[in-house]
């Protein structure tokens, strides 16, 4: 039996090896539903009206299920149904396995005879943190309706909850699904670079704060579906993104990716995105004078974590590629040697920087030839790239209202200014004691120059 099964892993897919990854924390909920549902990456969702559930769901008393009647052809059936509520309501979820844990939130706004979801106005918190306020910034466009929002939220308590609080104008919230899911440990690491214009230092405690997702593309690839994703993602194609360059150029590996310790593992990114990439190419005896650029964009106010992930999927040997890389402009890398990581062709490996959001909406990555690039060869290569939101000060990634504040607002009917003012007092004087007492317990390390940051591999590839 165990070289049957041995036989049966060797001809398996990698993409179906990936889908081993079993995750300590799986709540998969179907809002609004008694029934459970099958997507088709073979998830069950269970119904939250079912009675099965193994988390306590504790409604408002105006809480319903509204059912869609008339779906749009081939949706999903998590999009059939939705829990709407007209006060506050909370889903609470046991925690055993503390750390990181993905949470979706899956929205599609459909309407009914007696109602008209599109019209609701929302906040949603996770735990201490707003990551959605007076929601309706992704429901009025119909290109991203149905719409999933990913968080990555650090828990070390027993429990996680999301609570959904209406707005006083529309009194009306809803949700059609709900994912927490426990992440892999080296999915979201303790450090990362912060990058400006004058320096580049270590940032720490990276893995404590909440992230949302705004971008996942894969580059010079196809989109790549939860299907074919351990974590069950969705990576879109870059060409949206890319700001067209001649001299660059696309490629597609058929070869095996060759996961190794110290680089990215099959949950950081799933083989059918480091399979792809765009690249710079030399054709002659001289380096071409190329940059490629992509242009994300994010909004203001907040720092953002940029991954980019690195796969040498087009050198013929060793110690060919050197290039540069950009984050807004300033140089995150000067004469990247992927092959000083690894020591290995085709195995990828990712770099975390943590950047300020300017207040132009944009933030930018490129890559290019550096003073070492060679002629004839390959001159620079990126794979994919991800963009995810950190939260401010106020411990929100969706404005400058703490949590306390949303939920005091609703229970007063948010009427008097006196509120907002006191309310908004407290979050500032809390954030300003925080800190104060990170200023006060370390101070950040300067990380000098080097062909390759040692600490970085150790503490940017791998928690």
């Amino acid at each position: 039996m165990p070289s049957t099964l041995f036989l049966i892993l060797l001809l398996l897919p990698l993409s179906s090896l990936s889908h081993l990854f079993s995750p300590p924390d799986n709540y998969l909920i179907n809002c609004g539903s008694s029934a459970p549902s099958t997507l088709v990456d073979h998830r069950p969702f269970s119904g939250d009206l079912s009675g099965h559930h193994r988390f306590p769901f504790s409604p408002s008393p105006h809480a319903v299920s509204l059912q869609n009647n008339n779906p749009l052809p081939n949706l999903p059936p998590i999009y059939h149904t939705a829990r709407v509520f007209t006060s506050p309501a909370r889903y609470t979820f046991p925690i055993s396995d503390k750390g990181t844990h993905i949470v979706r939130l899956h929205f599609h706004p459909f309407t009914t005879p007696i109602l008209d979801l599109g019209r609701a106005q929302f906040h949603v918190l996770v735990n201490a943190h707003v990551v959605l306020s007076n929601f309706t910034r992704l429901l009025s466009d119909p290109t991203t309706n149905p719409r999933i929002v990913e968080y990555l939220i650090w828990v070390d308590a027993e429990s996680l909850a999301v609570v959904f609080v209406p707005n006083k104008d529309s009194k009306l919230a809803f949700v059609n699904a709900i994912e927490v899911i426990s992440a892999p440990k080296d999915l979201v690491p303790d450090t990362a670079q912060y990058l400006s214009s004058s320096k580049l230092e270590k940032f720490e405690g990276l893995n404590q704060q909440a992230l949302e997702v705004v971008h996942r593309v894969t580059v010079g690839g196809v989109k790549v579906t939860p299907f074919n994703d351990s974590l069950w993602r969705t990576w879109i194609p870059d060409d949206g993104f890319f700001r067209p360059s001649v001299g660059s150029e696309k490629l597609y590996f058929g070869g095996r990716i060759k996961y190794r310790v110290g680089g990215a593992s099959r949950e950081v990114g799933p083989d059918n995105v480091y399979n792809s990439a765009r690249l710079i190419r030399s054709k002659n005896d001289s380096v071409p004078n190329v940059n490629m650029t992509w242009v994300f964009p994010v909004v203001g106010g907040y720092k953002y974590l940029v991954r980019l992930h690195f796969c040498d999927i087009a050198s013929i040997s060793l110690g060919l590629l050197y290039f540069n890389v950009y984050v807004n402009g300033n140089l995150a890398y000067e004469d990247l040697d992927l092959s000083y990581v690894l020591n290995s062709l085709a195995s990828p490996f990712y770099a975390d920087f943590v950047v300020d959001g300017g207040d132009d909406g944009a933030l930018s990555v490129g890559v290019g030839p550096s003073k070492r690039s060679m002629p004839h060869v390959i001159d620079g290569i990126l794979n994919a790239v991800e963009v995810m939101k950190l939260n401010n000060s106020r411990s929100s990634l969706d404005g400058e209202v703490c949590a306390d504040f949303v939920m005091k607002s609703w229970s007063t009917g948010n009427n008097t200014g006196l509120l907002f003012t006191l309310v908004a007092a407290v979050c500032i004087v809390l954030s300003l004691s925080i800190v104060i007492r990170r200023r006060l317990t370390g101070s950040r390390e300067s990380v000098s120059w080097s062909r390759l940051p040692v600490n970085l591999s150790d503490d940017s590839v791998k928690n």
